[in-house]
């Protein structure tokens, strides 16, 4: 039980500084204006060297930056849960800190999901249509790499979970 909940908090762990530094950093895309080299993140967008906050509200970068945020959020509290699944103490009965963190890493995958869907389907559509030459950067992939990572936390918990169930004595009832 132990070894699959040291895997899931080392998942957990990678999987957050990732999408720390993926929410937080500007290269989701790159692409080529006036003939030079320009990248965007969710909070500012870059021209050369310098770079500017994104001012406007459209409403796929809110909707993304609130997911990422939101799935941040829920891995951190996952994190705490999963490390307070190492203590014996029996502050929480009716529910398991394992299955308990392992909820909060699969919600955590599902936000980060819904965010690099709306990203992913805005941009292919709408902003890959007006720049021709642009690609998806380190940034964005980092957040696809952080998905894989809290899924896989998520993964281990449940594991942890059910090794622990399975070891319980039943009590009839």
């Amino acid at each position: 039980m132990y070894s699959f909940m040291s895997g899931g908090l080392f998942c957990a762990w990678v999987g957050t500084i990732l999408l720390v530094v993926a929410t937080a950093t500007d290269h989701w895309m790159q692409y080529r204006l006036s003939g030079s080299f320009a990248h965007q993140g969710l909070w500012r967008y870059c021209l050369g060297s310098k770079c500017y906050l994104q001012t406007e509200s459209i409403a796929y970068w809110n909707a993304t930056r609130a997911f990422m945020i939101l799935s941040s959020l829920c891995a951190t509290s996952g994190i705490i849960m999963g490390i307070l699944a190492f203590t014996q103490q029996p502050t929480f009965t009716r529910v398991s800190r394992p299955f308990s963190a392992s909820i909060m890493f699969f919600a955590s995958t599902f936000f980060i999901l819904l965010a690099l869907a709306i990203y992913t389907g805005v941009t292919v559509s709408f902003l890959g249509r007006r720049f021709g030459d642009w690609r998806f950067s380190w940034s964005y992939i980092l957040g696809w790499v952080a998905l894989l990572m809290t899924f896989f936390a998520g993964i281990f918990y449940m594991c942890a979970y059910r090794m622990h169930e399975c070891r319980r004595p039943s009590t009839p009832r």
